[in-house]
């Protein structure tokens, strides 16, 4: 986020309002995640986007080395594998289980362990752009279960889980 924006500016506290969108520069994808786990605490996150960057990995290596999730599921798509490939080895200290696909999605999905559900429909990548991005986010559980029920059928029908191939390479060697 810019050092002169305030998130309060932009949006609203998740508990008084269901759904909510903006339209800004200040405001960044990794920003939205920790603005949510404040009001929501410990959760797993699936994130799907066409790409992702090495300054967007620095902030999620932060926010699971502070225990703010218990797990994050991504989905890239794979014709940026070259670029995932390069930060594969910072990738797999951050994140769980990563997945490549014909994706252009980007959509950030939060549980709670509480069980509270955020969704947000983004049209930024997984990097640091200083455009104008909007975002919708939503706390109502049907629109979380209808998303996340299509990110799911993305991981299991669609996708190349990455961890499980590298792994079986390795193995093999």
């Amino acid at each position: 986020m810019k050092r002169s924006a305030n998130i309060s500016e932009i949006l609203r506290p998740l508990a008084d309002t269901p759904f909510q969108a903006y339209l800004s520069n200040a405001v960044q994808v990794a920003d939205i995640l920790e603005w949510i786990l404040a009001q929501v605490g410990v959760s797993e996150v699936w994130q799907t986007s066409f790409s992702i960057s090495e300054e967007f990995l620095r902030r999620l290596f932060f926010i699971t080395k502070d225990k703010k999730v218990t797990r994050i599921n991504l989905v890239l798509d794979h014709k940026a594998t070259n670029k995932t490939l390069k930060l594969w080895a910072f990738i797999t200290q951050v994140i769980e289980r990563t997945y490549l696909a014909d994706n252009h999605s980007k959509i950030l999905l939060v549980k709670s362990e509480a069980g509270d559900t955020v969704s947000v429909i983004t049209s930024q990548n997984l990097t640091r752009g200083n455009r104008h991005e909007s975002a919708f986010i939503s706390t109502d559980p049907a629109i979380f279960a209808t998303l996340k029920a299509q990110v799911d059928d993305l991981i299991t029908n669609h996708s190349v889980p990455l961890h499980d191939l590298f792994r079986d390479r390795i193995n093999a060697d």
